[in-house]
């Protein structure tokens, strides 16, 4: 390879590095926290309950058993003001005995258009799992506005879902 070619390629490479290296961080801010150590505010009351004994952040956890697919109703967030932004849906979870998954699920509704999900299908939980940070992003564009967001817990099958630290996050699309 002679010269010329050699230090054009560096020069590249250098180029390439500085170029990667100076994006700015994607930023990320908490816009709602639900710790789940009690019922307040959770919408499904029956077949749920808090587990004291098993926990992330060991305050207590949201325990779901279930022997049949199951939406687990959480929370209703309103008046969301955020638009050309990543909306966030993060948990953590922890199964028992799963025949089937567990995944998150959260619901947009916008004014005159309805509503439109995003599942976090793309790593969901089977089988026996320890605690686990799982996340589902919805990604809204300019003039995108929800009035109301619903975060949801899917169980298909049967087993044991325990979900602790729900947060509603806001990012950026960078």
């Amino acid at each position: 390879m002679n010269k010329t070619y050699f230090a054009l390629v560096v020069g590249l490479l250098e180029l390439l590095i500085i170029a990667g290296c100076s994006q700015a961080p994607i930023q990320v801010a908490e816009l709602h926290h639900f710790p789940l150590d009690s019922m307040e505010g959770i919408i499904t009351q029956s077949g749920v309950e808090i587990d004291r004994q098993v926990s992330s952040d060991g305050n207590g956890a949201l325990r779901v058993i279930f022997s049949e697919p199951t939406v687990v109703r959480l929370f209703e967030v309103e008046d969301i003001d955020l638009e050309n932004a990543r909306l966030i849906y993060q948990a953590r979870l922890r199964t028992d005995n799963v025949e089937g998954q567990v995944y998150l699920e959260m619901w947009c509704h916008f004014p005159g258009k309805g509503e439109f999900f995003s599942r976090g299908l793309q790593n969901p939980l089977t089988g026996t799992t320890d605690w686990v940070t799982e996340e589902t992003p919805f990604f809204l564009g300019e003039g995108e506005r929800p009035d109301r967001v619903r975060l949801n817990l899917v169980a298909n099958g049967k087993g044991t879902a325990w979900i602790d630290e729900v947060k509603l996050l806001k990012g950026s699309l960078g």
